[in-house]
């Protein structure tokens, strides 16, 4: 079987871990530092961590990014970063700093051609968020919406280079409803590359589904509210995945 791999996610406001709900910065849950949550998950057996700079994603440039260097500088994990990373320079800021792979989002529709360079010169260290609302492409840190089908500028991108996605559904971030297991599958299989799966993960019977769909090409999860409340533990869902 195919590897699926786990990303406990961190997600920065104001320096401090959060959550927000269906990406609303109005509804927003404070659990401490992000150092700390780093130091939690890497202890109970994180291969990866998923960190995204919410003040960055709406601001449209980096905020948060010495946390992050700081976290990558603290613990021997791979780490993705996003959130308002919109030029070459900010892309090998993070490089630079220990990070493994950069996630571009608003800019694979706002500014393709920087997407394409940073596809030419550091390709597999290059995610794609593809966060969807209704089928069709968010930017913005999801406060706006693009007429563009997320499949559409996936092609497009895959021609360019493009090896991971990061595929979300707003309408399942934060609510605990179960990820759109579909969705995921359809961009997995569309595209013909690496989809990691992220948004409303509320059990281990949902990585189930989704580890099910590894030989599709869904190759991993991102987890988030369902950690950060207790519903499952991070050892809990690598035992899941892991068949132990």
């Amino acid at each position: 079987m195919k590897p699926f791999t786990l990303y406990p996610a961190i997600d920065i406001r104001g320096g401090q871990c959060v959550r927000l709900l269906k990406g609303d910065y109005n509804q927003e849950t404070v659990y401490g530092s992000p150092l700390e949550m780093a130091a939690k998950w890497m202890e109970q057996g994180a291969e990866w961590l998923h960190v995204v700079d919410l003040d960055g994603a709406k601001a449209g440039e980096p905020c948060n990014h010495n946390i992050i260097l700081d976290i990558a500088r603290s613990h021997d994990l791979p780490i993705q970063v996003g959130g308002g990373i919109r030029s070459m320079a900010q892309v090998e800021m993070y490089l630079n700093g220990g990070i493994q792979r950069v996630i571009l989002g608003t800019s694979a529709i706002k500014n393709p051609q920087f997407v394409y360079e940073a596809l030419a010169a550091f390709g597999q260290h290059i995610a794609i968020g593809m966060d969807a609302r209704n089928g069709y492409v968010a930017t913005e840190g999801w406060l706006e919406s693009s007429t563009t089908k997320v499949e559409e500028v996936a092609l497009r991108l895959v021609d360019r280079g493009a090896q991971t996605f990061i595929f979300t559904d707003i309408s399942k971030d934060g609510t605990l409803s179960g990820p759109n297991v579909e969705a995921t599958v359809r961009l997995a299989q569309t595209s013909g590359v690496e989809v990691i799966a992220s948004g409303g993960i509320s059990s281990l019977d949902d990585l189930h589904r989704l580890q099910a769909q590894a030989e599709q090409g869904v190759a991993g999860a991102i987890i988030g509210k369902a950690l950060y409340q207790g519903i499952f533990t991070l050892k809990e869902a690598l035992d899941t995945v892991n068949g132990a």
